[in-house]
């Protein structure tokens, strides 16, 4: 008997070696809280969040709406009625978590006394239970938790994410123990024998992981990969469905594991694939991760935009059919390139392949980063790659997701610049930062410096407490080895590549690639420093023939950063500026309000219109054209990403 115990232990213990526990997870992130960003770049627009757009925000959720009194009147339990939208309660949970971000970041006794305000409010309006909505409690409590679309796992969600950034941050427990207490009334609700329910807007499934990391306690992450395992099999049916007619809006036609083409509502489908990339990494499940792959490379190779915005269709609020990728009415919401953010992350986490941080760079730095005036309290909902001068940026909407979800993208911009394991370092985007890492064994000072996205050069120095060895990963971005994105959706209209030369000490090092970075592995001291020099060249951008809208015409890009023309810059019109392949680029400092930028000249053909509308006139013209992240800051004017190269492209107007 004490023998076929032995060789069972002796099979545990090779099994074990053999699958360990975490084999799918490649590298863990480093938190904001432990990075402190000096970016010239970053920094300010970090300033301005913590100043101009919190303060937009809180004004907007105290005094101009009523998602601050709606916690107040539950508190009161007067009978009164709730106010506004019934996912309101979500806008006041991400400001929460964008204030949290901004105290790490830029310490302020007054915000920090406002954040602990609302958290008082929001503790008040809890019920014994932990049920936590005032929509439902002000309106009839006894519908509670009968309707697929009402948000009410959402808005947890959003809550569950505030709590844990606000603890990080502060080490202050009274949200967190709020959305512990819910997050355990939900899953004494739902995770039964023969109980089942699909939430109509997923975000709780990644806010479980998160709360799961913070508590060490596994009944959420059980809970968070039960709401993905409930997608795709009926349930939603009479709910959701009833009101959206297909399933597929909201992602629950197949199951979560069996899906391979992205679908319905973008903002809904980057929660639920962030989410389930996180129970991935956290159970080993690769079903999950084989999944997101193939919907990954659905968004990336045939429905994602040149600035990684997603979502072309305003009906659904996403995604059509393939190629479909129109410019003037282009839906791209703000709250879906955040999302590509946070799943990018999260794929990268999960292959340690650099092509995710690549459309994560894209996205961050054009098509989220477009949804924020440069004065910071100004937002846009969709982001348009074309206009007739008819857009402008709003102080607020009805549905205001957006604004506070850039606040906290901005904000926690820390967390997406670096990633570890125990005897490595990644370098995922060139922000400059200081961080201090536990590495090989010892802790290690990082300091990184650029003047990135404007200037290519990259300097990374090192201080460990004593000489210890780990690899760095530098990454090396796709846009610089030829591949624009990953696949070929856009390429680079010439062939041009220039290499990429890496020096530690002042003296070039050879170095290995490996899934998209530059491997240095080595024995590392004390003010060691290691610099790297990526090419700035302008480059043009052309797309597959199947996306119709940009047949015949050119993208501009320099480094990460999608250029555009725009009417202030060129007598007030764009739609009429031609791009021919023969043009030839100037690269110049230009200043956008306070903005300082590197604009983009060249001489190109201006294609008008007479009066009487019988001649048409071509004269050549200096052209401005400015990063795409800066438009529609100097009023309503003309727009265009993607420039004809010829005027028979051109749609002419009086």
């Amino acid at each position: 008997m004490k023998r076929f115990y032995y060789i069972a232990i002796l099979f545990t213990f090779i099994a074990s070696a053999v699958f360990p526990q975490n084999q799918l997870k490649k590298i863990d992130g480093v938190n904001f809280s432990n990075v402190v960003v000096t970016d010239d770049f970053w920094k300010p627009k970090m300033e301005k969040v913590a100043t101009t757009t919190l303060d937009a925000c809180i004004y907007q959720t105290e005094v101009k709406t009523p998602r601050i009194r709606n916690f107040e009147k539950v508190a009161r339990h007067q009978g009164e009625k709730h106010e506004g939208i019934y996912y309101d309660d979500s806008d006041v949970y991400k400001a929460l978590e964008a204030m949290a971000y901004s105290l790490k970041n830029h310490p302020d006794k007054n915000l920090e006394k406002k954040a602990d305000d609302w958290i008082d409010k929001i503790a008040a309006a809890q019920l014994p239970d932990g049920y936590l909505n005032t929509y439902f409690t002000l309106t009839d409590l006894s519908k509670r938790w009968t309707d697929m679309e009402k948000h009410e796992d959402y808005c947890a969600g959003h809550l569950i994410e505030a709590a844990v950034a606000y603890y990080n941050t502060t080490g202050k427990r009274k949200l967190l123990d709020v959305a512990i207490k819910l997050a355990n009334h939900i899953d004494s609700t739902f995770r039964l024998q023969n109980r089942h329910w699909v939430s109509g807007h997923q975000e709780i499934e990644l806010a479980l992981v998160k709360l799961y990391r913070v508590t060490k306690n596994d009944r959420y992450l059980k809970l968070a990969d039960w709401y993905l395992d409930q997608r795709g099999k009926g349930y939603g049916k009479g709910t959701i469905w009833d009101e959206w007619k297909d399933p597929a809006y909201c992602q629950d036609k197949v199951p979560v594991k069996e899906q391979t083409k992205i679908t319905g509502h973008a903002v809904r489908a980057m929660y639920l694939y962030t989410g389930a990339a996180d129970v991935s990494a956290n159970t080993n499940d690769s079903g999950y991760m084989d999944a997101m792959k193939a919907v990954w490379n659905d968004v990336v190779y045939r429905n994602m935009y040149l600035t990684g915005g997603i979502g072309s269709s305003g009906d659904n609020e996403g995604f059509s059919k393939d190629y479909d990728l129109p410019n003037e009415n282009a839906y791209c919401e703000t709250c879906a390139s955040v999302g590509m953010v946070f799943w990018n992350q999260r794929m990268n986490w999960l292959t340690g392949d650099s092509k995710y941080i690549d459309v994560l760079e894209r996205s961050l730095y054009n098509g989220a980063l477009d949804g924020l005036s440069l004065t910071g309290d100004h937002f846009f909902y969709g982001n348009p790659l074309a206009s007739a001068g008819n857009n402008s940026r709003r102080e607020w909407f009805g549905t205001a997701c957006c604004p506070s979800n850039i606040a906290r993208l901005v904000a926690s911009i820390g967390d997406y610049i670096y990633g570890k394991t125990d005897d490595g370092l990644w370098v995922n985007l060139f922000i400059g930062s200081k961080t201090t890492l536990q590495l090989g064994g010892a802790k290690v000072a990082v300091n990184l410096q650029t003047e990135y996205p404007w200037d290519g050069k990259i300097k990374v120095e090192f201080a460990p407490e004593k000489k210890t060895k780990f690899a760095l990963h530098l990454r090396i971005p796709g846009w610089v080895t030829g591949e624009p994105v990953p696949g070929d959706l856009y390429m680079f209209a010439d062939k041009e590549n220039t290499p990429v030369t890496i020096t530690v000490n002042g003296k070039n090092v050879e170095f290995k690639t490996e899934n998209g970075y530059a491997v240095i592995d080595r024995e590392w001291k004390k003010n060691d420093v290691v610099e790297m020099n990526l090419p700035m060249n302008v480059r043009r951008i052309v797309s597959r023939p199947e996306v119709k809208q940009d047949a015949g015409r050119v993208a501009i890009e320099r480094g990460p950063i999608v250029y555009c023309v725009e009417g202030a810059d060129n007598n007030k019109k764009a739609l009429n500026i031609m791009l021919p392949d023969n043009a030839l680029f100037n690269v110049r400092d230009f200043s956008i309000l306070n903005e300082k930028v590197k604009a983009v000249n060249f001489s190109a053909p201006e294609v008008s219109i007479s009066d009487d509308g019988l001649n048409v006139h071509t004269e050549k013209k200096e052209i401005t054209a400015i990063p795409y992240y800066t438009w529609c800051n100097r009023g309503q004017n003309e727009m265009e990403v993607w420039i004809p190269k010829k005027a028979d492209n051109i749609k002419l107007n009086n």
